[in-house]
């Protein structure tokens, strides 16, 4: 399968390409200097990012990949965003102790319906040199038994051994399914049916992009790039910063009040990063945050800029303004924001069941660890809530965290 692309103008501003290569850019396979000099050569090449769809919601951590991407499509390059809707029913084994659970092609579909709308506020999908979008089922479901025969002679056992999660299985005596070492082949092959130069994604996903690097060159003959990207992760402790078992996820279809209050939830120590790995700002704007924040700045002025920057990428400047205003209200009064998010329920509803629902804990374990923190208050005079299955059984105005609230009411 082989895809064309129409002429266009490149790029070649050796300033622009240096700045895209050395920001949330952890490393670049074979040689940041080899890819630089295939950029400045005028030659247009052919770029892509795959997402598994795995989830309803993108994160500002891929944002990070999204980026780098649309910066090479205003350079002029072709751009491809790749929804694995096959793959994401095999399951990426990456960094998990345990196999993934495998979905089924309803699931998936569900997931991918509003990933353009999500995508689109980062990569442009319009204009002269539009991104364009494919879906890995479209050559992966017709893959013959003996073409995966075929694919998988290319790599052994012992070099998918060497994948950190599988060593550390083994040690710990937990299985590997056989259908995991299948999919760093087909995340592979997606290279090849797409025929690309250049591969973006997490530098997590650095065993998957080299082995598209191999099937690549051995089918194709042609030397795919790998642009592995900074994670978002808190050095302090040393974990993912959008884990929803952790709380803080910031999706990136989120409200305007929710993106804003996650945003100003975020640890101290991550600001900088969020910044570079998550806006648009400049390089030299992000200089003056460091600067300010090294120089004993208020890290909370700090972080209502880059709850504005955030929002403005995804809702627009007005709702970012509106955002910051309701966000201020709330946290000077401690009162329930005149515009708060609400929700009407039947009467013993569990309370985690509405707030999964209006997206104001990411998951249970968020709910029991703000439960437990006492994080979880009812302004309207219960105080906090003590009990992981509390139900609803009247009106309330609820706190969750310092910076989300909800009003519920009884239908």
């Amino acid at each position: 399968m082989k895809f064309f692309s129409k002429k266009s103008v490149v790029d070649t501003d050796s300033k622009k390409i240096e700045e895209i290569l050395s920001r949330s850019v952890s490393s670049v396979l074979p040689s940041r200097e080899a890819l630089a000099t295939a950029l400045s050569s005028g030659k247009r090449l052919r770029f892509y990012i795959g997402a598994d769809a795995t989830g309803p919601s993108l994160h500002i951590g891929h944002a990070t990949n999204f980026m780098v991407l649309e910066k090479m499509r205003r350079l002029g390059h072709e751009v491809i965003v790749l929804f694995g809707d096959f793959t994401a029913m095999i399951g990426d084994p990456s960094g998990k102790d345990s196999a993934r659970k495998q979905l089924s092609p309803k699931e998936v579909a569900d997931n991918i319906r509003s990933w353009k709308d999500q995508v689109s506020k980062i990569v442009s999908f319009s204009g002269s040199n539009p991104a364009r979008i494919e879906r890995n089922s479209k050559w992966l479901g017709k893959l013959s038994f003996g073409d995966v025969i075929d694919l998988s002679s290319q790599f052994t056992v012992q070099q998918m051994l060497e994948r950190d999660m599988f060593d550390k299985r083994m040690k710990e005596n937990k299985p590997i399914f056989l259908h995991e070492f299948m999919y760093p082949l087909m995340q592979g092959y997606d290279s090849v049916a797409m025929d690309v130069d250049v591969e973006i994604g997490g530098n997590d996903q650095t065993f998957n992009m080299l082995a598209g690097r191999t099937l690549q060159k051995s089918i194709n003959g042609k030397n795919k790039f790998v642009i592995a990207t900074t994670l978002l992760v808190n050095q302090k402790t040393g974990k993912k910063l959008m884990n929803k078992s952790e709380g803080g996820y910031i999706a990136l279809n989120d409200s305007p009040d929710e993106m804003f209050g996650k945003t100003m939830a975020l640890p101290d120590e991550v600001i900088l990063s969020v910044y570079t790995d998550c806006t648009y700002l400049s390089n030299e704007e992000i200089e003056k945050e460091r600067k300010f924040i090294l120089g004993g700045g208020n890290p909370r002025d700090a972080k209502i800029r880059l709850a504005q920057a955030l929002v403005s990428i995804y809702h627009g400047d007005a709702a970012a303004a509106r955002a910051q205003e309701s966000f201020v209200g709330a946290f000077s009064t401690g009162a329930m924001p005149s515009d708060a998010p609400e929700a009407s329920v039947a009467a013993d509803a569990l309370l985690v069941d509405v707030l999964l629902g209006a997206k104001l804990v990411s998951s249970k374990t968020d709910f029991r660890r703000l439960v437990s923190e006492g994080a979880i208050k009812d302004l309207k005079g219960q105080g906090a809530i003590k009990a992981f299955d509390a139900k609803v059984t009247s009106d309330m105005d609820l706190k969750i965290g310092k910076h989300r609230f909800l009003k519920i009411s009884l239908k």
